[in-house]
């Protein structure tokens, strides 16, 4: 057994404060970020959403542009976070709305 092997510790090592800092990147700009928008109803009751796939932005600005939307298209939404990816989704069908918008803020957008 190596003796420069740490079998436990329960303060965070330098190590660990360096690899923590590079999980913490910095956001895209809208030009370089490609999203998505779709149509969805499945898991829903029939109840249609449009989603918002694709954005690398930070928290704080996700509640922005989730805000914005939902005002712009009058409708509500939530923000949905699963493992590394990120989704908008706005209540009804307003994929044309919301590429306008996204387009007008220099996003890369497209409908699928």
């Amino acid at each position: 057994m190596a003796k420069d092997k740490i079998v436990y510790r329960e303060f965070s090592s330098p190590e660990a404060d360096q690899s923590a800092g590079k999980e913490q990147r910095e956001s895209k700009s809208p030009a370089q970020q490609n999203l998505k928008i779709q149509l969805s109803r499945k898991g829903r009751n029939g109840k249609t959403v449009t989603i918002v796939m694709g954005l690398d932005l930070s928290p704080a600005n996700l509640n922005d542009l989730l805000k914005q939307l939902k005002n712009q298209c009058g409708a509500g939404g939530s923000l949905k976070q699963e493992d590394d990816s990120t989704q908008l989704e706005i209540q009804g069908d307003h994929r044309p709305k919301i590429l306008e918008i996204l387009t007008k803020q220099g996003y890369k957008a497209k409908i699928i």
